[in-house]
């Protein structure tokens, strides 16, 4: 296609190459370091709370209001709260909380310095009283918020291209350890937000370099404080085997099976938001009892614990795969139901972000698929994983690289698969997601004609 050249009275784009070896452009990186080392140091105190938070409300509350353990029915009263004060937050707090997250995941724009105490505290009840999303989309919104309002401190009013790229980077510092490697988590953010072009290095290097000091103080601080850095890590990786016949069959069937789960995942989490809207701190009150049923319905069914459902997955991958063979067909049937289900309703309701919980339903389908025959353990789990995410998120690329980068150095060898199970996964629901609804004013949209 040729270029339309530009008239007598348009402006030339930006050159990218003078951009990056001019003066302000090496002022801009440093301010993307300096950035880098509180907003990560922010994000890992974050997560720390979290993490902290979560036995201590499930395990030790119970235990010191003289229960023998964690009574079945706990799940119920946390929940319960959990909704409580999720809804209020929402209705209440400028910023309705941050990212919706029935929406998918979506980098946007750095929230107002205004809007950052009601996201936090969403992302901090939702995550620590057990409903099913993740710590990733608060942090991409409090990172990119605390770095925007940094600039605004320095500079009353900086230009929009400024607080954009500094932005970006307090984002990219957020997330640098949380999914494994600070590679990934950037191209996360290219992918999430569409970056590409010419232009593309001018704001990549800035958040690649405040990803990488993210990433370093993540290390130093979880060295210092003895808690680790708070990063998506498998420990015990079965061995892979080379890649059969049978193994592309069963990424077909993986790939198609998670695009129709997570369509209908996503289709009942829209259709349930709506209702939520309608009566906010009911209907999450009611969504968190919702999930606390499914859990204890799933704990009683199998005899295992409510949080295999609970909780956003990220720390139970590790263990999850390590003793899978604990799992019984139906234990696995009933938790890819539950948390499913758990994931749905807390997409409608809670405010965090989608894709742990999407990569824990796709391993434990993978795992369960895995019992039948052609299909080994670890090319199921990983085709889950990716096959699920690409549903979800509707990002193929990352989600290629969070099932193979997670499992290590046996990546490489079951790649080749979740690839088809990833594109697979990634065209049906593109396929199968109907088109957005006409604007106003723009009649019908025109029918595609057949060859």
């Amino acid at each position: 296609m040729p270029v339309a050249e530009a008239g007598p009275g348009t402006p030339s784009p930006p050159d990218p190459l003078a951009l990056l070896r001019s003066r302000a452009y090496l002022v801009l990186l440093l301010m993307s370091a300096l950035i880098g080392v509180p907003v990560s140091a922010a994000a890992f105190g974050f997560l720390a709370l979290v993490g902290e938070l979560q036995p201590l409300i499930y395990t030790d509350l119970p235990k010191s209001l003289g229960f023998d353990g964690t009574p079945p029915w706990w799940p119920l009263p946390l929940l319960a709260v959990g909704g409580l004060l999720a809804g209020l937050t929402i209705r209440h707090l400028p910023g309705h909380g941050g990212h919706e997250p029935t929406a998918g995941f979506k980098a946007a724009g750095p929230p107002a310095p205004v809007e950052l105490p009601g996201i936090f505290l969403a992302a901090l009840v939702t995550l620590c009283l057990g409903a099913v999303l993740g710590p990733e989309a608060p942090l991409l919104a409090l990172g990119g918020g605390l770095a925007a309002g940094a600039v605004r401190m320095v500079r009353r009013d900086p230009p929009e291209q400024v607080s954009a790229v500094l932005g970006a980077a307090g984002s990219f510092a957020a997330v640098s350890s949380l999914l494994g490697s600070p590679l990934l988590g950037a191209f996360l953010l290219m992918e999430a937000s569409g970056l590409g072009g010419p232009m593309m290095a001018v704001v990549l290097v800035p958040g690649l370099l405040a990803a990488g000091i993210g990433a370093l103080v993540f290390v130093g601080l979880g060295s210092w404080t003895g808690l680790g850095t708070y990063s998506l890590a498998l420990h015990d990786v079965p061995e892979a085997t080379r890649p059969t016949v049978a193994e592309f069959g069963w990424a077909l069937v993986i790939g198609l099976s998670a695009a129709l789960v997570g369509l209908g995942i996503r289709r009942l989490a829209v259709r349930l938001k709506t209702h939520v809207e309608r009566r906010r701190v009911a209907a999450t009150v009611a969504a968190g009892l919702v999930v606390a049923g499914l859990a204890i319905g799933y704990a009683e069914g199998t005899g295992r614990t409510a949080t295999d459902v609970l909780y956003s997955g990220q720390t139970a991958l590790d263990p999850f795969l390590t003793h899978s063979a604990g799992f019984s067909v139906g234990a696995l049937a009933l938790l890819v139901l539950c948390k499913g289900l758990a994931y749905c309703v807390s997409l409608s309701a809670f405010r965090g972000g989608p894709i742990f919980p999407a990569m824990f339903v796709g391993a434990a389908g993978g795992i369960l698929l895995s019992h039948l025959p052609g299909l080994s353990l670890l090319a199921g789990f990983a085709m889950g994983i990716g096959a699920m995410s690409a549903a979800m998120l509707g990002l193929p690329l990352v989600s290629v690289l969070l099932a193979t980068l997670l499992i290590g150095a046996q990546g490489l060898t079951v790649m080749p698969l979740v690839i088809v199970a990833v594109v697979v996964s990634y065209v049906a629901t593109a396929k199968l997601t109907p088109p957005p609804p006409a604007e106003p004013g723009e009649g019908p949209r025109p029918r595609r004609r057949r060859p």
